[in-house]
């Protein structure tokens, strides 16, 4: 296997910025994984960190990486079976997320077309329980294999195992690190249900001239929106969604109501509230900012930029500013979403 050293990252993250890993090498198969952990075992060096990198949509590379960095290239679309109600159907890791969701639409098969144009790769969708507009990753999922980096065996998790919550999982959490998924397979409708009452959809399907709601419509919609709103990583650096949306009680929530009557609030059970990260990151002055190359999107305050040059040292303390501020002015820390490495 061709292994690299201190090999360019700028085109494998979405941010684009600049940094080398100490070695690379990627996997199209659990065999050349285990070829790579084995010359990562007998390396020399004494820094043997080890990162799996995926699409490189939620990462933001602070420094050089002084260890090794295996990309996941494993491909393949498989319809395992199908019920009366559903199609499974079994997707390689290494396969981009919206060309799937494209595939599924194709097909005919209901489920993903509200997460569409999500940036990234399938391995990363149940890491961070990916969402939009109304639907969560774990409303399709089934479940998961994934390859232990220690026992070096094969894993099934299913929804339960994963312990999805809000952005989150258990691969970032207690198995953090542990575990290089291999393969997700998702259970999809063969009767769709729409999710259109969510954020904007309506309105675009009605600007679109829609006359029979699909699968297909509701998809384009939520890439028209996604595009009027969010930057694309193919002209300026960026990961996304930066932060996640915090939650607050209902009791704080009434509080920041009183001093801001117009601040944004998603009710949610056990009497908690989500607020609105961007709107309170745009009330803090934020939105469109920018210092030499990093900045705040000039759109959505939730998304930091690299305009260029940027280091992702400098975005990383721009992060940082901003959650101080919103923390000062509205005592709500933010979290953020994106992995730092």
């Amino acid at each position: 296997m061709q292994i690299h050293e201190n090999f360019s990252l700028r085109k494998l993250n979405s941010f684009g910025i600049e940094a080398t890993a100490r070695y690379f090498g990627s996997f199209a198969e659990v065999e050349h994984l285990e070829a790579l952990l084995s010359a990562v075992q007998h390396a020399s060096i004494t820094n043997q960190q080890l990162f799996v990198l995926g699409g490189g949509s939620n990462i933001l590379l602070t420094k050089n990486f002084d260890g090794w960095v295996l990309k996941n290239e494993i491909l393949g679309i498989e319809e395992l079976h199908e019920d009366d109600a559903y199609v499974y159907v079994k997707v390689g890791a290494g396969e981009n997320w919206h060309s799937v969701v494209q595939y599924c639409i194709e097909n005919g098969w209901a489920g993903l077309e509200n997460l569409s144009l999500i940036p990234g790769n399938v391995g990363a969708s149940p890491m961070q329980n990916i969402g939009a507009y109304g639907v969560e990753l774990r409303d399709v999922f089934w479940d998961l294999e994934a390859y232990h980096l220690q026992d070096k065996k094969v894993h099934t998790f299913t929804e339960e195992d994963c312990e999805f919550g809000y952005r989150e999982s258990v691969f970032k959490n207690k198995y953090k690190g542990q575990f290089v998924i291999l393969n997700v397979t998702f259970r999809l409708n063969k009767r769709p249900v729409f999710h259109t009452s969510y954020g904007a959809i309506r309105e675009e399907l009605q600007k679109m001239g829609t006359q029979e709601l699909s699968i297909r419509a509701i998809s384009q919609a939520v890439c028209n929106i996604r595009r009027s709103k969010l930057p694309d990583p193919s002209q300026i650096g960026n990961a996304g969604s930066f932060f996640k949306n915090p939650t607050v009680t209902r009791e704080y929530f009434e509080e920041l109501k009183l001093e801001y009557p117009e601040i944004i609030g998603y009710p949610l059970p056990g009497d908690q509230v989500k607020l609105a990260a961007g709107w309170m990151i745009e009330r803090c002055g934020w939105k469109g900012w920018r210092k030499g190359d990093a900045g705040c999107h000039e759109k959505q305050a939730l998304v930091l930029v690299n305009y260029g040059e940027a280091k992702g040292s400098e975005i990383y303390a721009l992060s940082q500013e901003i959650i101080e501020s919103v923390e000062f002015r509205f005592g709500v820390i933010l979290e953020r979403e994106v992995n730092i490495i």
